[in-house]
């Protein structure tokens, strides 16, 4: 009897294991079959993630040359018309420039950077936690190009192989620094003695004078120097605003290699040098003068806040080599960055004759500046058939109903 009870017990009790069994199979394809179903008709497609590295390309083992996007096809045509106005490709006034590479110029806002996919190739080809590639020149590129900012690079960059520490301040502001501070392959200069040599020739390069501090850089915007209308003086601007030392901080726009902020140091204001390296060392001249460099070329978006810097200055860089609709776009952002009352020092804008009066003058009107210095003056350096004006205007942003 007890063992007949044992047996059913043990039949009970495998029953019930191979009903569990089933049960959970039963759950775990239910499942699977449901979840199938769902991925399939959501078309959901996840993937671990992963992190690419990427080597150095040699030169034999360099990609096909592949054509630049057309720029015309990549911005759709619903977006608003003043972001297509401004990130559209806009025509050089006088065509193929050697520097861009092109006859066009592209305002950055993230997207050229794929549009020049064989720049952007070979630049962000390298050894990850590595030495970067020694391509200053091709960065220049790319940003000219309108990849602006660059992408970050998880390298390391070149560095001169027995760099020399800057002369100490003051010494420094009018000193030319050792030519061990700087990479010096990309560019035609070999070394600070030939750039300085460069005034005496007949070159095409951006200020090709201004690396001699003993020559005409010893003398600009100094009482001194004052020759005719156009030519103002720092102490002859800082003098208009009232109370004096309300101009602390500011931007000098294409700046050479900031003896404008040299100047405005010793008078003590802070201003920012933004400038490109066409070719010469620009921003490591600056940097060594110990002044503050911005590698920025014209087309990016002034990074400062909303009503912020006390005067803005710019000399030769905003001409009418620049479209005339990137250049609206342009004093618009400076505007914006000015406090009310803030200063505008537009410094030799030069144009041909007839376009002061018909194109740039509305065009600087508009903005909305109140003018509280204005001269204007014949540009004969090219001579005098180009027919040439220069411009110089001190602007200031109202204090009341700025906007």
């Amino acid at each position: 009897m007890e063992s007949s009870s044992q047996n059913i017990a043990r039949s009970l009790i495998s029953c019930k294991t191979l009903f569990f069994l089933f049960l959970l199979l039963s759950s775990n394809l239910l499942t699977l079959l449901v979840s199938t179903t769902f991925m399939s008709s959501c078309s959901l497609k996840l993937s671990p993630p992963s992190i690419s590295i990427t080597t150095a390309t040699h030169d034999d083992q360099k990609p096909p040359p592949e054509k630049l996007t057309d720029h015309s096809k990549t911005v759709p045509d619903d977006l608003p018309p003043e972001f297509i106005a401004f990130t559209s490709p806009q025509k050089l006034p006088y065509g193929f420039n050697a520097n861009f590479d092109s006859d066009e110029i592209l305002p950055p806002v993230g997207s050229p950077c794929i549009r020049l996919r064989p720049l952007l190739r070979r630049y962000m080809s390298y050894v990850v936690n590595g030495s970067c590639p020694d391509d200053e020149a091709l960065a220049q590129k790319l940003l000219l190009g309108g990849c602006e900012p660059l992408p970050r690079r998880r390298c390391r960059p070149a560095a001169p192989k027995a760099y020399a520490e800057p002369h100490p301040l003051p010494d420094s502001l009018w000193s030319t620094p050792s030519d061990s501070s700087v990479v010096w392959t990309a560019y035609t200069c070999k070394s600070y003695s030939c750039l300085i040599s460069r005034r005496m020739q007949r070159s095409s390069d951006d200020c090709n004078d201004c690396f001699d501090l003993n020559w005409r850089e010893k003398h600009r915007w100094t009482t001194g120097s004052r020759s005719t209308d156009i030519d103002f003086s720092i102490d002859e601007v800082l003098s208009m605003k009232r109370p004096p030392g309300t101009i602390r901080i500011g931007l000098d726009i294409g700046g050479g290699v900031a003896t404008f902020a040299v100047r405005m140091m010793q008078r003590n204001v802070t201003i920012i040098t933004t400038s490109m390296n066409l070719n010469g060392p620009f921003n490591s001249f600056i940097a060594s003068r110990g002044m503050i460099p911005l590698y920025m070329s014209i087309s990016q978006r002034l990074p400062f806040f909303d009503n912020t810097l006390d005067i803005v200055h710019s000399m030769h860089v905003l001409s009418n080599w620049i479209p005339t609709t990137l250049l609206h776009f342009v004093v618009f952002d400076i505007y914006r960055v000015l406090r009310p009352g803030g200063l505008f020092w537009l410094d030799h804008f030069f144009c041909v004759g007839e376009e002061l009066e018909k194109v740039y003058v509305p065009l600087i009107e508009s903005v909305g500046f109140k003018k509280v210095k204005w001269g204007v003056g014949r540009k004969m350096d090219r001579g005098p058939e180009f027919k040439e004006m220069y411009l110089s205007a001190l602007l200031e942003k109202p204090l009341i109903n700025s906007w």
